[in-house]
């Protein structure tokens, strides 16, 4: 899998991704959980390339090893920060890093420079879950919400659709040592802003559920009664998903399958989207804001 300490400047590994810091875009995000974002949104920062190459990436302007230099907006950590300075008075008290595996190294500059600019955000670290526990523990005085994705619980699945026969188990390790760290439940203040904890996510794929259904039952099994739970129907095909049953939507029988399972399993912490959800989380990264409708 991808290594993600400081890269030398002449290898950028699977990912492409050069040595500093590239971010398509920081913006106000209200689209995520509501303990996330609350009314005002959370400050997202949207790095570029990705450890993972999944074929379906709704960020696949930005998440690809080719990315059009056009989107990139931010170079380093000092413009980073400066526009993160910028943005997130406009949000809640949130910084949401999407996509930081790679540039995990530069995440304690990063908040060690908000601070000094005494800025004290909620730091959520939003990621693929494809992490080695040395990049967690890295990272851990820094973060303090993790938001990981639980993908695949089938390798041969996880190989055909994000080249990482390995998935189910590098993340099922990764989502217990973030939880290992932050504890199983989260944490909110009085106006039910969280500000420590995880939330793991799964999205539905069209024709997977019997995956879906696996990833819903390992939560229940090996995780805390308390875990949250968000399980999202807002699949759309990109120009990539030729293969299987990607190339169309999630239909409402499929997540139904799925919502009833969680069910079934008695998990008490969980977020279900309206299945016409697909139609709201679209990213343009051509735009400053790639997500003008939900701002």
């Amino acid at each position: 899998m991808e290594t993600t300490s400081h890269p030398d400047a002449s290898a950028s590994g699977f990912c492409h991704a050069p040595a500093n810091v590239e971010v398509a875009t920081v913006c106000r995000h209200t689209g995520e959980e509501p303990p996330l974002c609350g009314e005002k949104g959370i400050c997202n920062v949207f790095f570029a390339h990705c450890n993972l190459h999944c074929l379906y990436c709704q960020n696949h302007e930005i998440s690809g090893s080719l990315v059009d230099d056009s989107l990139i907006r931010f170079r380093s950590v000092d413009e980073l920060v400066g526009q993160i300075a910028l943005v997130l008075p406009s949000c809640e008290n949130l910084v949401g890093f999407v996509s930081p595996t790679h540039y995990a190294y530069a995440i304690p500059l990063i908040v060690q420079a908000l601070h000094s600019r005494g800025l004290h955000p909620t730091i959520v670290y939003n990621t693929n879950a494809y992490e080695t526990i040395d990049t967690l523990r890295l990272v851990e005085p820094y973060v303090d919400i993790y938001l990981p994705d639980m993908k695949y619980m089938d390798g041969q699945l996880a190989h055909r659709y994000s080249w990482a026969a390995d998935y189910p188990a590098v993340a099922t390790a990764a989502i217990k040592e973030m939880i290992r760290q932050k504890g199983g439940g989260l944490l909110c203040d009085n106006r039910g802003i969280a500000f420590r904890g995880v939330v793991v996510r799964h999205l539905v794929l069209p024709g997977q559920v019997a995956n879906s259904k696996r990833v819903v039952q390992w939560v229940a099994d090996e995780l805390p009664w308390n875990v949250h739970l968000s399980v999202m129907a807002q699949y759309y095909p990109n120009n990539n998903c030729l293969v299987d049953s990607l190339n169309r939507t999630l239909s409402p029988d499929e997540y139904a399958q799925v919502a009833n399972v969680v069910n079934e399993v008695g998990l008490v912490n969980v977020w279900l989207q309206e299945i016409s959800s697909n139609e709201n989380y679209r990213p343009d990264f051509a735009k400053s804001h790639p997500f003008q409708t939900l701002s």
